[in-house]
């Protein structure tokens, strides 16, 4: 790892194969069609309006950042775009629209997962689980190029990439059975999450099997207007989620990929080495490169 580049030697490639991940832009576009829903979106709204550029320290905003961002992948022969989640502030159509308009551009495959801020209207009544769903159905959904919103394989040049929707830090049991089965299938893997998975050591943020996730530790849901987390923690099906992708065998599972938390980190458990890329709305991205060994 060298800065903001990634780069992994291995025998699941014949040709190099090049991966910009993408995290956390916090788009917060909105036009007529939002105003029924100020009330949810007006945090979030303000949150990301003017940011500082990763690199160079100069103002920037979550639109440029994004665009640059593409123009990088279609100037750098990158063979998929991995949008890893939190890319609008809130469900606006505006965005999403837009978003949808700028992918156009892209000469590459591109997948993405959604991430905790994507579907959420703070405030507004409802589960998460239960709001996930209605809002990937009512307006995310055109994102995910008919693949499964909440799990999906895309295969590109020999690596399988799956893309596994954590975004309200559980896992359902079907993502369970679903990765299950691609680790039976023996094709490398690689995992792409929005919020990383727990490593010894990491703070609650890194919370997808976290061993203290729950209410007692659950610091934000007031100013997120969303339910707390459970006072029994995470579900068993997480706990076996976390404890089977890092108990899978490195030369299949090559590695994790998150964001959520707008830092850059590297983590290596049991051989499996998890990155979480810093925000594209401060102009950060990923360049990740998997190149055959020699």
């Amino acid at each position: 790892m060298d800065a903001n580049k990634v780069t992994f030697f291995t025998d699941a490639v014949t040709r190099p194969v090049n991966v910009m991940v993408v995290a956390d832009t916090h788009l917060y576009t909105d036009d007529e069609r939002g105003k029924p829903y100020h009330e949810f979106s007006g945090r979030m709204a303000k949150a990301y309006n003017t940011t500082t550029h990763f690199e160079t320290g100069q103002p920037t905003n979550p639109e440029k950042s994004f665009q640059a961002a593409l123009a990088r992948a279609n100037s750098n022969e990158v063979d998929l775009l991995a949008l890893v989640g939190d890319i609008f502030s809130f469900p606006s159509e505006a965005a999403i629209d837009w978003v949808s308009q700028q992918l156009e551009s892209v000469d590459m495959p591109w997948l993405y997962i959604a991430g905790n801020h994507d579907w959420h209207y703070e405030g507004m009544e409802g589960s998460l689980e239960q709001l996930r769903a209605d809002w990937i159905e009512r307006r995310l959904k055109p994102m995910y190029q008919d693949h499964h919103p909440l799990m999906a394989a895309y295969d590109i040049l020999g690596i399988r990439f799956l893309a596994i929707d954590n975004s309200h830090y559980q896992i359902l049991p079907q993502q369970l059975e679903f990765f299950r089965a691609q680790v039976r299938s023996g094709v490398p893997l690689v995992l792409l999450v929005h919020i990383p998975l727990y490593a010894p050591g990491r703070p609650m943020g890194f919370g997808c099997g976290h061993p203290k996730w729950g209410a007692a530790t659950d610091r934000n849901y007031k100013i997120e207007r969303r339910p707390k987390w459970p006072d029994t923690g995470h579900t068993q099906t997480t706990i076996d989620f976390h404890r089977e992708v890092f108990d899978a065998e490195s030369n299949q599972l090559l590695g994790i990929f998150a964001g959520h938390i707008h830092r850059q980190s590297l983590d290596v458990v049991n051989g499996v080495p998890q990155f979480v890329t810093n925000a594209n709305a401060y102009g950060a991205y990923m360049d990740v490169h998997f190149v055959p060994r020699t």
